[in-house]
């Protein structure tokens, strides 16, 4: 057993509150370790010694920041297999799946490297007779960033590392399931040189949580969860005066033409509904197959699933780990068992034969669905994939379109005309053409539309900056004393 406590000014501080959560091993079941959980004080004093960071940190220079960016980059890379460990061994995925997290958070360290580049305003020379007009982007303060399980390294770094860059102090509250990545992450930004206080890591529940959307000091919040409650945050920060950024749950479609190649729409619904058992918001849980081809899919999917591998996250062999916990896999498992009462099929049932002792659920398969069912309707978040039977492309894309989540979508095919006017007419924010996770590069924004997204700004990229920081316009003169005189006109430009 292992105790995990919290990061405050550069060290670790032992919570003081009592209340502690179990850290489980989900392929084993058994609780591994005990994390603290904060209460008001120990939120209060993280955010605290935040705030006393401020003025020097916010004070440092575009190059220095730059150069601890690029000093985590290299950590990050150097310990790149032991983050994925921590990874494996508490939220229960496969280490390829682990290390690819990693190197999915590493590319957001890298975009922040370019901080100096990113944070250039402009400049107006003349604007008026003798006035100069320039903008500048400068940060917020204290901000805070409010993590889920599923993605425990990465998703911290879609925050922290535009956050930091941009001159801001930071706060994260990481999944309290899987806590130990963010206390790794902590000691490798203390090495890179980043002062201590400007990042600090607090444990818990809805106890910190509302406290960090009251706080006075707090100026913005990140959060990336589900969609009830991402709209509890947003809510909640921004009536308290706060810049919110809330992404929420997604229901994803992928769109099957008829001339799609059929093998390699196969594999991509495997690997894209299954790949981290599910948990992840960019999976495709729900397949729209034309008519005329939705039997030959059905059953080249169905072929694929036995030769997915079920296992440990830290055997070699295993393809797909364990669901988070039990409750949630017991949550998804019900989705299956409940599907063939609602009128579908299940035409692989993933509770046959899944392993014991841990958190297992092997890949299930439904087959016609319908808007109004649970299965089709309900963010499952686990390896379940549901196929909807479309007349046409029009059929599939209303279905796209009504849903209330916008997260991602794909389309597969091999006409180009079809697939742009596709991206033009979809109602989603991040779209694949012939790729099943469209998740953006570093230098674009992650982020989707509807109730996939409380706030203006997406996740990292350029949009990461602009929610870090705000404009501010200056407008100059330097006159030479002895044209000075009063005028108590309107400043004219003209």
């Amino acid at each position: 057993m292992y105790r995990i406590d919290h990061w405050i000014d550069g060290r670790t501080v032992s919570s003081t509150s009592g209340r502690t959560g179990n850290v489980y091993d989900p392929a084993t079941g058994q609780v591994q370790g005990t994390v603290g959980f904060a209460d008001l004080s120990e939120v209060d004093k993280a955010v605290a010694t935040a705030k006393a960071a401020l003025p020097a940190w916010r004070a440092t220079n575009l190059s220095r920041r730059a150069e601890i960016m690029f000093h985590m980059r290299e950590l990050v890379a150097a310990n790149r297999k032991e983050i994925a460990a921590l990874l494996t061994k508490e939220h229960g995925k496969v280490t390829s799946d682990a290390l690819g997290e990693v190197a999915r958070g590493l590319e957001n360290i890298e975009f922040a490297c370019g901080i100096p580049n990113l944070m250039k305003g402009g400049y107006s020379e003349q604007a008026s007779a003798g006035v100069d007009v320039y903008n500048i982007r400068q940060p917020l303060g204290v901000v805070a960033g409010i993590t889920p399980f599923n993605f425990p390294a990465m998703v911290p770094m879609w925050m922290f590392a535009n956050a930091l860059a941009c001159g801001n102090t930071f706060v994260l509250k990481p999944s309290e399931k899987d806590p130990s990545a963010s206390m790794f992450i902590a000691e490798l930004l203390k090495q890179a040189g980043l002062p201590d206080g400007v990042f600090n890591v607090v444990h818990g529940d809805k106890v910190a949580v509302d406290r960090l959307l009251d706080h006075p000091d707090i100026a913005a919040v990140s959060f990336v969860g589900s969609t009830p409650i991402a709209k509890y945050i947003y809510e909640t920060g921004t009536k308290n005066g706060k810049r919110v950024q809330a992404l929420g749950g997604a229901k994803n479609h992928m769109l099957v033409l008829p001339d799609a190649d059929l093998d390699m729409a196969a594999d991509a619904l495997v690997s894209a509904a299954y790949g981290s058992a599910g948990e992840r918001c960019m999976a495709i849980s729900v397949v729209l197959a034309v008519d005329t081809i939705a039997d030959e899919l059905v059953s080249k999917v169905k072929d694929r699933i036995p030769n997915v591998v079920v296992g440990p996250g830290n055997d070699p062999s295993s393809e797909m780990g364990p669901l988070i916990s039990g409750e949630h896999r017991d949550k998804v498992a019900g989705y299956v068992a409940g599907a063939a009462g609602e009128g579908a099929t299940v035409v692989v049932d993933g509770r046959d034969g899944a392993p014991a002792g841990g958190f297992f659920l092997k890949p299930s398969l439904i087959d016609n669905a319908k808007p109004g069912m649970k299965c089709y309707d309900d963010e499952i978040f686990g390896p379940v994939l549901t196929v909807v039977r479309v007349k046409s492309y029009e059929d599939g894309l209303k279905l796209i379109n009504d849903n209330q989540f916008g997260n991602g979508t794909a389309i597969f095919t091999r006409d180009g005309g079809v697939a742009r006017q596709f991206q033009f007419d979809v109602n989603v924010g991040m779209v694949g053409i012939n790729v099943p996770i469209p998740v953006p590069v570093s230098y674009y924004s992650f982020g989707g539309w509807k109730a996939s997204l409380f706030g203006d700004l997406h996740m990292y990229g350029p949009d990461g900056i602009q929610f870090y920081t705000r404009s501010k316009v200056v407008t100059s003169r330097w006159p030479d004393p002895r044209t000075s005189k009063v005028d108590l006109g309107f400043p004219q430009n003209r």
